[in-house]
């Protein structure tokens, strides 16, 4: 978003950067003495790599998702149950999958990396997608990971992707008499006319539904989804959202992204790309994603810039933080890792920081820049629209804008 300048600086007071030889704004808490620890272990088949791991904060089984596998663990780390879910015969090419329909193009044996887990816990079940066949998800029982259902006939059934590396992250939005809601956000892979890179799907109760996964809301012209014209890949030809956290606060679904622009440095009259982290948010209620904004998001300290987002976590400020940061102890805080620099999109680098964000100055700083917005101040600077640049315009009230991605943003 143009015209919103974050002054990082200024929320020094209020981040927490250890790692650097740098003093920290905890308290000075007494020295710790070493002692010995035993650990426990768990090895997996030779050669295999873990992806993603959750914990069932009930009962502290430990669900791993693994290359073709799909493990829970006890809290002890002993295997209690494991599911195959590959390798199969596929090829990334084929679209819809061939276990769809027929596909011309030569299949191989494919692996099936896990590319989300998410306990359902209302419905006691694990949701686990993979690469294979265009990126399709099992809906597994919490208790013995057997298959209660495996949505693959419908477009939108295709939910991550067949990139390997490619990120996925879902969040579930939780109603009493209702059926859930899963916020779904995905790398494309150069691929917008298949994927959107946010959308919002029922998570309905029957698990083998044939609403399973569509799209809360969609007729000829609006829909629960963010897609990435095509046209953007024009201007950046490797063009993507890389999702590196989702999470859900209050009224709001936010996802902490990286992603790839084209900008001149001083002097210079050529471009160059770098990548750059942004905090995503959209209403929970909003079911024809109208109220997505995006704001950049980073760490500065001593002159030295922290903008590639390597890892977050929300957690409560908890006594001795809120005290410290002079908030209350069940308000959000955002914890960030960043490492130096921008042109390297995951790369580990030398130097790296940990930032502490409070999630309601957040709030507030977008509420401001959506204020000067609806007064008709400078542009909407929205990554997936990269070949427009579209003017805020003056509103009549602050619950309505009248460009996309502000309307109906107050909730």
């Amino acid at each position: 978003m143009k015209a919103m300048p974050w002054n990082w600086t200024c929320l020094l007071s209020h981040l927490l950067m250890v790692g650097m030889g740098s003093s920290t704004l905890l308290p000075q808490q007494p020295p710790l003495l070493p002692q010995k620890r035993s650990f426990v272990t768990f090895r997996g088949e030779p050669a295999e790599s873990f992806n993603h791991l959750v914990v069932d904060e009930r009962t502290g089984h430990i669900y791993v998702g693994a290359v073709n596998r799909i493990y829970k663990l006890s809290s002890d780390l002993k295997v209690l149950v494991t599911h195959q879910t590959g390798p199969d015969e596929d090829n990334p090419k084929c679209y819809p999958p061939r276990i769809v329909q027929t596909c011309n193009e030569p299949l191989t044996t494919t692996n099936n990396v896990n590319k989300m887990l998410l306990i359902d816990y209302k419905e006691n079940r694990l949701i686990a997608c993979g690469s294979l066949y265009q990126g399709i998800c099992k809906l597994l029982r919490l208790e013995d990971l057997f298959k209660l259902g495996e949505p693959f006939h419908k477009k939108e059934h295709y939910l991550s992707g067949v990139n390997e590396s490619g990120s996925v992250f879902g969040v579930i939005v939780s109603y009493n008499n209702l059926d859930d809601k899963l916020f779904i956000a995905t790398a494309v892979d150069g691929k917008p006319e298949y994927f959107p890179t946010i959308s919002s799907r029922k998570l309905t109760k029957n698990s083998e539904a044939d609403g399973m996964f569509a799209y809360v809301f969609h007729d000829e012209f609006v829909a629960s989804m963010i897609k990435i014209p095509s046209d953007t890949f024009t201007v950046i030809p490797d063009f993507d959202i890389y999702y590196v956290y989702g999470f859900s606060s209050g009224n709001f679904v936010y996802f902490l992204t990286l992603q790839p622009e084209m900008v001149s440095p001083p002097g210079s009259t050529t471009k160059e790309q770098v990548y750059t982290s942004k905090l995503v948010r959209l209403c929970k209620e909003d079911t024809a994603f109208n109220s997505y904004v995006e704001v950049p998001i980073g760490c500065e300290r001593g002159g030295v810039e922290y903008r590639l987002l390597q890892a977050a976590y929300l957690s409560k400020a908890g006594a001795v933080l809120a005290r410290t940061l002079g908030v209350h102890p069940e308000d959000d805080l955002l914890f960030t890792v960043f490492s130096k620099g921008q042109k390297r999109k995951m790369k580990s680098l030398d130097e790296s920081a940990l930032c502490l964000f409070i999630l309601k100055q957040i709030n507030d700083r977008i509420k401001e820049r959506l204020q000067s917005c609806y007064r008709g101040e400078g542009t909407l600077d929205l990554a997936w629209l990269k070949v427009k640049d579209i003017p805020c315009s003056s509103a009549v009230s602050p619950g309505r804008a009248s460009g996309p991605g502000w309307h109906g943003v107050e909730t």
